[in-house]
């Protein structure tokens, strides 16, 4: 289910301090139906392990992006974190920085930079924009937990704005879709049995 922003600027993140320069693009909520407070971990480590299972029209998507990447050199090292941008974890304080960083989904290339007991964040840097997903986990009205995700960007200048405009549709009618069924899917079928049993 898409959210509206405040949705994401309400919660006592600390992506908001360390990324106070990016513009939220999406904030969309995942249902886990008998999740509690401590709970995140867990389905954050089950989608670790669905993260290479994408849908067939979600690859065929990315196939495309990744050929379109190499063909106009929009992936080039140069165009990421080893020349355009810096990495979100050169801003991180000792204390977040210090904490070691474990296994990062497969698919898309992103790179972890932090991972909190309710917040994870990864990053993924080429010629088009510095793009942020953030996962955090949130307390619904009816006392239960949600997994919520947050899209943050900063495109590359109007090439970037561009690039983003020219996506949405697809994010919204193909990828969001797809991953709501997988995530909701991997809570009832993975992290949750995990949790009855302990």
């Amino acid at each position: 289910m898409k959210l509206p922003e405040s949705a994401h600027t309400e919660q006592p993140w600390r992506i908001h301090e360390i990324a106070p320069d990016f513009r939220i693009e999406d904030v969309w909520s995942f249902r886990t139906p008998g999740a509690g407070p401590d709970d995140f971990p867990v389905m954050i480590e089950a989608l670790r392990e669905i993260s290479g299972q994408a849908s067939w029209p979600t690859r065929f998507l990315f196939a495309i992006r990744w050929k379109l990447g190499a063909i106009f050199g929009w992936d080039k090292p140069d165009e990421g974190f080893n020349g355009r941008v810096r990495s979100l974890r050169e801003r991180l304080p000792p204390e977040m920085r210090d904490v070691p960083l474990r296994a990062e989904f497969d698919l898309i290339p992103f790179k972890n930079v932090y991972e909190l007991d309710n917040e994870f964040v990864q990053e993924l840097a080429n010629k088009t924009v510095h793009d942020l997903t953030h996962l955090g986990w949130v307390r619904t009205e009816s006392g239960e937990y949600e997994l919520r995700m947050a899209a943050l960007v900063k495109p590359n200048g109007l090439f970037g704005r561009l690039y983003m405009a020219a996506i949405a549709p697809f994010r919204y009618l193909i990828v969001y879709p797809s991953l709501t069924r997988r995530w909701e899917r991997a809570w009832t079928e993975i992290a949750l049995p995990q949790i009855t049993k302990s």
